[in-house]
C-alpha cells in the first residue's frame, strides 16, 4: 500500500491503527512526558503507547486532554504489569490505568511479558487467567483491541490453548538488528500485527554507518531509515522520543522509499547493536 502519515493497518478484528505510534518507555512522569505526548499529537502523530510499569498515563492522559483532538481519533495502549497473576489482579490493573489515563475506554490493552520471574512457576495458568479479563473486558467495551507483548511462540501456544480470542498484537522488541524472525512469522501464522518496540536498538543502531549512507541518499536520518524500513516490512514501529524536533522527524517518513537493496543491505544489519531479551530469563 501507499503509505501517508495517517495509514492504519486493519487488526484481526477491523480495528484501526495507526501505522507508527510514540513510544513512551522511559519517558518520565510529569512535564517530560507530558510535553513529549503533545508534541507528538501536534506533529500528526495518532496512536500512543504506554503502559502500567512506565508510571507516566496520568500526564500522557494530561497531554491527550489538553491537546483537544477528539478521543476516538487517538489509539491509546496500555500493558498490564507482571505483578497481575490472577484475573481480579487483571481487573484492578486495567480500573486503575482508565483512571490515571483518565479514559473510559483503551484501544489496546497487553499483556507486558509472559513469564515474569513472579510467576515463573504457574506462568501458563497466570497468562490464561489475565487473558480471560482481557477477553471480557474487550467484550464489554473497555478495551477495542486485546494483544501480548514479548511473547514468543511457546507462550502464544499455551495461551490458544484456553483462548476465547486471539491475540490482535504483539509487541516485540525489534529493529535491523534483531528482527525475531521465528516469532514475526509465528505472529503472520496467527494473523497477528507485529509491533516493534526500540525500532532503533535502544538507540546503538543510530551509529550504523549503513544506515548513514543510505540516509544521505534521501536527505533522511538513520532514525528515519530504520523507521521506513520497518514500515516496508509491514511492522508498526513505536519510536520513543521526548525531544520535540525528534518526534516531528521519526514520522516524516512517508516522502520517500526504500529500493529493494536498500532493504537488503539493512537486512543485513543483524547483530549490529543490542538484541532482545529472552523472556524466559527476564528478571522482574
Amino acid at each position: 500500500m501507499t503509505l501517508r502519515k495517517e495509514s492504519t493497518y486493519t487488526l484481526a478484528n477491523g480495528v484501526k491503527i495507526p501505522v507508527i505510534g510514540l513510544g513512551t518507555w522511559q519517558a518520565e512522569d510529569g512535564d517530560v512526558a507530558e510535553k513529549a505526548v503533545l508534541s507528538a499529537l501536534q506533529a500528526g502523530y495518532r496512536h500512543i503507547d504506554t503502559a502500567t510499569r512506565y508510571e507516566n498515563e496520568g500526564s500522557i492522559g494530561r497531554a491527550i486532554k489538553a491537546s483537544g483532538i477528539p478521543r476516538e481519533e487517538i489509539f491509546v495502549t496500555t500493558k498490564v504489569w507482571n505483578d497481575a497473576h490472577t484475573y481480579e489482579d487483571a481487573k484492578m490493573k486495567l480500573t486503575a490505568s482508565l483512571k490515571d489515563l483518565g479514559l473510559d475506554y483503551v484501544d489496546l490493552y497487553l499483556i507486558h511479558w509472559p513469564n515474569p520471574a513472579s510467576a515463573r512457576e504457574f506462568w501458563q495458568t497466570r497468562n490464561q487467567d489475565v487473558w480471560r479479563f482481557l477477553e471480557d473486558a474487550y467484550e464489554e467495551g473497555k478495551i477495542r483491541a486485546i494483544g501480548v507483548s514479548n511473547f514468543h511462540e511457546r507462550h502464544l501456544d499455551s495461551l490458544l490453548e484456553t483462548a476465547r480470542i486471539k491475540p490482535m498484537v504483539n509487541q516485540i522488541y525489534l529493529s535491523p538488528s534483531d528482527m525475531q524472525e521465528e516469532v514475526v512469522a509465528c505472529n503472520e501464522k496467527h494473523g497477528i500485527l507485529t509491533q516493534a518496540y526500540s525500532p532503533f536498538g535502544t538507540g546503538t543502531l543510530l551509529d550504523v554507518p549503513e544506515l548513514k549512507n543510505i540516509g544521505d541518499k534521501y536527505g533522511k536520518s538513520p532514525a528515519q531509515i530504520a523507521l521506513r524500513w520497518s514500515l516496508q516490512k509491514g511492522f508498526n514501529p513505536l519510536p520513543k522520543s521526548v525531544t520535540a524536533s525528534r518526534i516531528r522527524d521519526n514520522i516524516d517518513l512517508f516522502d520517500f522509499e526504500l529500493t529493494v537493496d536498500d532493504v537488503a543491505i539493512i537486512d543485513g544489519l543483524k547483530g549490529s547493536a543490542k538484541m532482545a531479551h529472552n523472556p524466559d530469563e527476564i528478571l522482574h
